[in-house]
């Protein structure tokens, strides 16, 4: 009998040791949806809707506006194009993703560029390019393969 005390009280702390931290982990009541009904943005950092890898357009527009300084009226047309692109992507079956996401992606990019002063374009153009490794012209790797 006291033999198994002894193994039974110290597993018991252990395991009051080990578990203790994981209730403190759910503690953490989540925040009251607004009450207008809107989704709240996602926090700095985070991936929005449209999938895994992509962006919000609430995102992109600020992303945009960092980089080559918008007006609002650019602003606005801005989030009507990645909102308009983010729900193209959303409606594709998975197996479109791959080409007719990259279709959409351009068309997004063109369409964004021709709002763009010439001096904002220069700008824009210099920024890597979601969804591509090492960056684009400007950006990390240059936009060039190994061996030109």
């Amino acid at each position: 009998m006291k033999a198994s005390l002894k193994i039974l009280l110290p597993l018991v702390a252990l395991s009051a040791l080990t578990l203790s931290p994981l209730t403190r982990a759910q503690d953490s009541t989540p925040s009251a949806p607004p009450a207008d009904g809107s989704q709240p943005p996602p926090p700095e950092g985070r991936r929005g809707p449209g999938g895994r890898g992509g962006m919000a357009p609430e995102m992109m527009v600020e992303r945009l506006d960092k980089a080559v300084t918008l007006t609002a009226d650019q602003k606005a047309k801005a989030a009507d194009i990645y909102k308009k692109a983010a729900d193209d992507m959303k409606a594709l079956a998975p197996e479109d993703r791959r080409t007719k996401g990259r279709e959409i992606m351009q068309a997004t990019r063109d369409q964004i560029r021709a709002l763009l002063t010439p001096d904002q374009q220069t700008k824009f153009d210099a920024m890597p390019q979601p969804g591509r490794r090492g960056g684009g012209p400007g950006g990390p790797g240059g936009g060039k393969k190994q061996g030109d």
